[in-house]
């Protein structure tokens, strides 16, 4: 019939059609490579090539005009340079270019080297070995796992939280050195003295007084110093008396390692590490390098980088080096798939500057030096960018355009369903993930946890956009302090140290603090915990964020400074929601939350800094905070639960969270979720329930009055809000009354006193004591905007 027939057109459009299927199937290149094969070969099935360097070579002939798949056998493949792909190895939406393992996981890329070694015994069950001339150890593996450098203290894997899993205030002091005979090329590291990260430095020997030299420090943004006890020094010969230490001694080529019980050293798989980056993509965003996929590789032997992490980061507390096991800049589509990041030095993945569509899927990233995956941008991107927390702008003269000055910065990319843990083992300021001068991040489906600092950070406002949803974060800010299991900074370009400037201004022009985060960025339906700071931690000016269906299991919720919060339908277990140094009409809005405590402010409210509506809420276990139009609608009640022993915190039908707004959300889509991953994730423990009348648990704070200032003990985390640490404490001034002799002295409400003629006061009763038995002037040290002053009270 004519109706069934094919018209000549539609046989010509058929024909064209099976020849482009015809076509795309023989224009598909396969490239073979596996560690027997010959780079002299063909790089088929049957002859395979023996290095992804050569496989490169051939794939970049083909490449964007066909598809291009190359087949990495089972193996280890040492590589002997950093394998860099440029503009011209790209492929295209159509004819993409795949690096893919035969079997996950079982084609290793290493960047370091396998030595054959003659071990002989040495003394006290160290033993030595000759190494080929001029070899530089930086990191050591015996049978595939990482060994430590000799050190002081020794390692203790118990000591969890304890900073360097053992530190010693003597780590290097004049009577220790006095046991070395040469200590050159050892390293010192020490915690921040606040315990915001740390520092690391490099002995360059010992002076003619016997005390050590060293040179470095230069690893963090706030330039405090190292903490007076958080030491420990590593890389030197006599400190060698622990099974798995080893030590390198360059100059006589000869190796000494103390070997674990039992071990089979001469038997033994031995690596040393090579290089710092194993693959790199560089191209820029005239010309990129575009549509390359990484997939099923297992990664390893990238080198230490700690002291070359000295870039300090756009107003945050960073400083970063820019490089890791795998490298981009200058890219488009460029996919990691399925990778291992196994035990390496540094980063991970580092995405700079220029990069969109960057996918980081189904990886596992655990055991890094530094960071899990880093996107940090260009400071020239910025407008007015400033880095260390002091430095100031003129804000009447400052750029008012929003957002970047340029586009060299990633943005549109996702981590995704990975495993990321045991994150910063040899630097102290890292996150599993971190974002930095970037935009429209996805991190989604991850497990976090293990982490020295943050699990997921976000360093500036600079520009917003980020989606963090149904991730699982815990086991955070592990030897750190004052931080979170989510931590953000906002000190943008309305930011100012001194408020009263940045208020002022932001009075003229309400859009003001919207100048650099200019979109919203979203956290949703996560479970966190951090036992060591706040579960969601959104510090100096954080602005433009929605939280949501997040349960929070141990921090709370904390906003300090910023504008446009707005937290809603959030359960914070046996915590609270933290309001520390607020601004003037914010426009934070937090409602329709389950808390477990009265909230716990820190010069908030007040007349003039209360948001726009804090209210609405359920308070298990607390108060009302009825002040500045606080806790109108909220209710103390039971929200009953439905399972809280077993992890599951929706409330049952007829609870009176549900009258609030309050929704319930899943409990079960929290973290990974792919099979391989999931089946070896951990999962945080689960709370139990902690609910007191008036409170949960935490003691009241103590109060007295002195020359007219009421003074207070700090009470959880509010030593935070003044940028000391919990160890030094301080008394708040919570109120100074006009004319009053503190008042006359110049003492301020919200100053901190930390001392008084000398003598250390951490707390009322110690200062008290301290006031009573002093004569004549008091010199007060005094925090104020988190530097310290004095202030001089004549009696």
């Amino acid at each position: 019939m004519k109706d069934t027939k094919m018209t000549k057109q539609t046989l010509t459009l058929f024909f064209y059609a099976m020849s482009g299927l015809m076509l795309s199937a023989t224009h598909a290149a396969d490239i073979y490579v596996a560690p027997g094969g010959s780079d002299a070969s063909g790089g088929t099935s049957d002859q395979p090539l023996a290095s992804l360097a050569a496989a490169q070579k051939m794939a970049r002939k083909a490449a964007g005009a066909e598809a291009v798949t190359v087949h990495v056998a089972d193996g280890i493949y040492y590589l002997p340079e950093t394998l860099v792909f440029a503009p011209q190895d790209s492929g295209t939406e159509i004819n993409p270019v795949v690096y893919k393992a035969v079997n996950e996981g079982s084609a290793v890329l290493s960047g370091g080297s396998k030595l054959e070694l003659n071990w002989q015994p040495y003394e006290n069950g160290i033993f030595q070995a000759k190494t080929p001339a001029g070899l530089d150890v930086d990191q050591l593996f015996i049978n595939g796992k990482n060994q430590r450098m000799a050190r002081y203290p020794n390692f203790d894997a118990s000591k969890k939280t304890e900073a360097y899993q053992g530190f010693a205030a003597d780590a290097f002091s004049k009577e220790r050195a006095a046991n070395w005979a040469d200590p050159t090329g050892g390293y010192i590291h020490a915690m921040h003295s606040k315990r915001w990260g740390g520092y690391h430095y490099l002995i360059t020997g010992k002076d003619a007084k016997g005390e050590v030299t060293y040179e470095g420090g230069w690893q963090n943004n706030r330039q405090m110093g190292m903490h007076k006890d958080f030491r420990m020094v590593e890389n030197v010969f006599e400190e060698l008396d622990a099974p798995g230490e080893w030590f390198h001694n360059a100059k006589t080529s000869t190796l000494y390692y103390m070997p674990e019980s039992g071990a089979d050293l001469p038997n033994a798989a031995v690596e040393v590490v090579r290089l710092r980056h194993l693959i790199e993509f560089r191209g820029s965003e005239s010309k990129p390098v575009k549509h390359i996929t990484l997939q099923g590789f297992v990664v390893r032997h990238a080198a230490r980088t700690f002291m070359d992490t000295r870039e300090p980061m756009v107003r945050s507390d960073w400083a970063i080096y820019r490089g890791g096991a795998y490298f981009l800049t200058g890219t488009q589509h460029i996919q990691i798939l399925d990778t291992e990041f196994d035990q390496v030095g540094g980063n991970a993945v580092f995405v700079n500057h220029y990069n969109r569509h960057t996918l980081v899927k189904g990886c596992h990233i655990h055991d890094a030096g530094a960071s899990g995956v880093c996107f940090v941008g260009d400071p020239d991107a910025a407008r007015d960018p400033l880095f260390e927390y002091r430095e100031k702008n003129d804000l009447t003269k400052i750029d008012r355009t929003p957002g970047p000055k340029t586009d060299n910065y990633p943005s549109r990319s996702a981590v995704e369903d990975c495993l990321i843990h045991g994150i910063g083992r040899v630097e102290r300021q890292p996150a599993g993930v971190m974002m930095d001068m970037a935009s429209e991040i996805t991190v989604r489906d991850c497990s976090v946890y293990d982490c020295a600092r943050a699990g997921i950070n976000i360093g500036d406002g600079a520009w917003g956009g980020h989606l963090i949803e149904r991730c699982d974060v815990f086991d955070t800010v592990l030897e750190t302090h004052d931080h979170g299991s989510f931590n953000s900074w906002g000190r943008d370009r309305f930011w100012h140290s001194d408020r009263g400037i940045s208020q002022a201004e932001i009075d003229k022009d309400p859009k003001l603090p919207f100048l650099d985060a200019v979109k919203t960025t979203t956290i949703r339906d996560s479970r966190w915990r951090c036992d060591h700071g706040w579960d969601i931690d959104l510090d100096d000016g954080s602005s433009n964020y929605d939280i949501y269906n997040n349960l929070l299991l141990s921090g709370g919720l904390k906003f300090r400074e910023g504008f446009r919060r707005r937290a809603w339908n959030n359960i914070a277990v046996n915590n609270t929601f933290h309001p520390h140094v607020w601004y003037a009409n914010s426009n934070d809005e937090v409602y329709a939350n389950i808390f477990m405590d009265t909230y716990k402010g820190v010069r908030t409210p007040t007349k003039t800094a209360f948001g726009k509506r804090i209210g609405g809420n359920l308070i298990f276990g607390g108060n009302l905070t009825k002040t500045s139009g606080w806790d109108e609608g909220s209710i103390v009640a039971d929200p009953v639960f439905v399972g809280p022993a077993n992890g599951d915190f929706r409330v049952k039908e007829g609870s009176p969270a549900l009258k609030l707004g309050f929704k319930n959300f899943p409990m079960d889509q929290f973290g990974v979720k792919k099979p391989s991953l999931k089946a070896i994730a951990r999962t945080p423990v689960i709370p139990t329930l902690e609910v007191a009348s008036g409170g949960v648990g935490v003691a009241s704070a103590r109060t007295m009055t002195w020359l007219g200032a009421t003074l207070s003990d700090l009470s959880g985390e509010e030593f935070s809000a003044f940028g000391v640490s919990k160890d030094e404490g301080g008394v708040a001034v919570m109120k100074v009354m006009k004319r009053s002799e503190a008042a006359t002295a110049g003492l301020q409400k919200g100053d901190l006193i930390q001392g008084v003629n000398g003598h250390a006061t951490v707390d009322v009763k110690q200062f008290n004591r301290v006031v009573r038995r002093a004569d004549g002037t008091l010199k007060l040290k005094v925090v104020r905007n988190q530097q310290e002053i004095e202030v001089k009270v004549s009696r």
